[in-house]
């Protein structure tokens, strides 16, 4: 069986026992002529690039099976061109070890495996249970064309640490719910898992076993952008296909500008970023409004609300969008009276933007005072 020569973001322990299935014996390794770069993306992958003197620091497993070079190809898939057979120095002598290579990447920062593990580990570790959960069931490179979704999904989880205050609602924890059994769902760009639980009543007795499924997506930011000086706002309209599934004869909906929280980007710098995708505007203050789940009783999707302080004018009206993620986008720039006339005609029928436009009528003459 081979040696391998790890790297970078493998030689966090937590994240390389994943990968392989195992806890491995590893010896500290260099490999010289080679440094470790961080390329970019949330989590920051890392390559081996070719620089004169270099020392890239790493770890050595010695004897690899061949199931665990396929667990760490399947894991590298996208990331990695295969592995070659280097001279690997480990201590005063050299060896041939295998090691995951890739196209050098001249633009790669130094990598510091102490910040990565800081800001980057637990989403990697999250990501990769994931990943690997999906190793012998889905084809390799249909995981690694949903890695950037799947790391998502683990972001959601880790946002969802911050968890709301409980003074009215009971401080049951998560220790109180027994995952009981998992059985086969859907997996994809949503994952849909299936189980059976059981927990503690509010009587304190334990319920019985009983099976649910969940709908199991991401955490999204929505924006509602706001002219305090016109008291307009702007509103996105689009075809939605759950409007369309649903059988609903006119399935364009008015929305505020939304989007999917990326894997270690903020809700706030998500917002913006909509702002300026799906409405071309420049958000000058974000004001938080709430966060809620959607739907909770069967989806773990999460909303991070916000009004968006900015200036509207008619040529913001028009047509927006990425091409590249199919979006075919109309704004409106109406009037905020005209907003809540279509929330009581129920034109508006998206309870999100509803619920944001009325919390700003709450807090509107303020705002308006402030600017």
């Amino acid at each position: 069986m081979p040696d391998l020569f790890v790297f970078g973001t493998l030689c966090h322990s937590p994240l390389l026992s994943i990968v392989l299935g195992r806890d491995p014996v590893c010896l500290p390794a260099t490999l010289d002529g080679f440094a470790v770069g961080c390329d970019s993306g949330a989590p920051a992958e890392t390559v081996l690039r070719p620089e004169a003197g270099a020392k890239a620091e790493g770890l050595l497993i010695p004897d690899v099976p061949e199931d665990e070079l396929a667990r760490l190809d399947y894991w590298l898939a996208g990331t990695a061109d295969g592995f070659r057979e280097l001279d690997v120095r480990l201590g005063k002598g050299t060896l041939r070890a295998l090691v995951a290579v890739t196209d050098p990447v001249p633009e790669a920062a130094p990598f510091s495996r102490e910040g990565w593990a800081a800001e980057w580990g637990e989403l990697a570790c999250a990501t990769a249970r994931e990943v690997m959960a999906r190793f012998g069931k889905a084809p390799r490179d249909e995981t690694a064309a949903l890695r950037s979704f799947i790391a998502a999904r683990a972001w959601a989880q880790i946002l969802a640490q911050d968890s709301a205050p409980h003074t009215l609602r009971s401080g049951r924890g998560r220790d109180t719910v027994e995952l009981v059994r998992e059985r086969p769902g859907f997996e994809g760009f949503f994952r849909m898992r299936a189980f059976d639980l059981r927990h503690q009543r509010f009587d304190g007795a334990m319920s019985e076993t009983f099976g649910r499924e969940s709908f199991v997506t991401y955490d999204a930011a929505l924006v509602l952008p706001y002219d305090p000086e016109t008291d307009r706002v702007l509103l996105v309209e689009q075809l939605r296909y759950g409007t369309y599934m649903r059988g609903d004869p006119f399935p364009s909906v008015l929305e505020p500008p939304a989007g999917l929280v990326d894997a270690g980007e903020t809700p706030e710098t998500c917002a913006l970023r909509e702002a300026r995708e799906e409405a071309g505007l420049d958000i000058r203050e974000l004001r938080p409004i709430m966060g809620g789940y959607a739907s909770p009783g069967y989806t773990t999707e999460f909303y991070h609300c916000f009004l968006g302080i900015c200036s509207l004018s008619a040529a913001d009206n028009g047509l927006s969008g990425l091409d590249e993620e199919h979006e075919d986008i109309r704004n409106h720039v109406i009037s905020f009276d005209h907003a809540m006339a279509l929330v009581d005609s129920g034109e508006i029928n998206v309870v999100p933007l509803a619920g944001m436009l009325l919390w700003l009528a709450r807090h509107r003459d303020a705002i308006r005072a402030q600017s």
